[in-house]
């Protein structure tokens, strides 16, 4: 029987989420960087039919026309965590119903399907970073135009990817997310032109601009100094942006050696990262070890993978 293992990356967005989601590109050119982790999501498909256990597996199985097929999904990251796993489990599933077809994708038709896939079919709000994260793998400096999306591959020599990866500590905070929520909320003030939300958010991405250009020198003190630029307005988008976990994380992180502070995601809980100076990540790691859970990982630098493909 055959059997086919796909995999996808989940992310660590350094800064310029938002900037991504409709419609704000439209009209102001969004600007995201980020960095794929291997914390993944994995698919596996076999002969067979789907049970309709999960709606992302149902929408992904019926927009790939794919209808002999058993779709097993499953992660190696906490849900809600703020790390884009519904868009890496949708690439994961796009990627590998298409290999399961016999066709081969662009990484950019890969991201795109799983994009219409969570946007159209399931309704669910949101941009794109995500998704292209997962497809693409490694460092990434995103520019969002109205039809159009340019992807820049940040190219780390290993030794600055293990250093980076050292020194962007993750936490798991537990508490759950409300990202669709908040982000129609900010959109909605997009919408409205709400010059304050709009000025918030040109801010962010001049913080993200800069971050890909400090990573492709391989300046992490300057990315932590962006970093923490950027949480500061970002949590001013909307009150339900940080909590009191996250806040407490902040100021604890910043006493401790942290350069940068940040929420993941939208927020409301999920995962934080802190940038720590290069002679405090050991003292960073022990001083937030009871607020939250320590979330360990690399760079992943492949993207989406077919793993498996066997006929047995």
């Amino acid at each position: 029987m055959r059997r086919l293992i796909a995999r996808a990356p989940t992310r660590i967005d350094f800064g310029g989420g938002w900037t991504d989601v409709p419609p704000y590109p439209a009209t102001c050119e969004g600007f995201v960087c980020n960095v794929a982790i291997d914390r993944r999501a994995i698919v596996e498909v076999t002969k067979g039919s789907d049970d309709g256990g999960f709606a992302l597996v149902s929408a992904a199985l019926r927009r790939a026309g794919v209808r002999d097929a058993h779709v097993t999904l499953r992660n190696d990251f906490p849900l809600g965590a703020g790390l884009g796993g519904s868009s890496a489990a949708g690439v994961a599933l796009a990627g590998a119903l298409a290999a399961w077809r016999g066709a081969s994708p662009s990484r950019v038709e890969v991201a795109e399907l799983s994009c219409t896939t969570e946007r159209n079919d399931l309704g669910i709000a949101g941009g794109s970073q995500d998704h292209y994260a997962a497809a693409f793998g490694g460092v990434l400096a995103l520019r969002f135009r109205d039809s159009a999306i340019d992807v820049r591959e940040i190219e780390l020599p290993a030794e600055r990817r293990a250093e980076l990866a050292r020194r962007c500590l993750v936490w798991f905070t537990g508490e759950s997310r409300i990202s669709a929520q908040q982000i129609e909320v900010v959109m909605d003030a997009i919408r409205a032109a709400d010059e304050r939300v709009l000025r918030l958010l040109a801010g962010m991405k001049r913080s993200a601009i800069g971050m890909a250009e400090a990573l492709h020198i391989g300046a992490i003190d300057e990315l932590g100094r962006l970093v923490r630029e950027h949480w500061e307005l970002q949590r001013a988008l909307h009150p339900s942006i940080t909590t009191d976990t996250i806040d407490a994380m902040c100021e604890r992180a910043y006493a401790n050696g942290a350069l940068g502070f940040k929420a993941l995601g939208a927020s409301g809980g999920g995962c934080v990262v802190a940038i720590a100076r290069a002679d405090a990540v050991d003292a960073l790691r022990e001083a937030l070890s009871d607020l939250a859970e320590p979330l360990p990982y690399s760079i992943d630098t492949e993207g989406f993978r077919v793993v498996e493909d066997l006929d047995a």
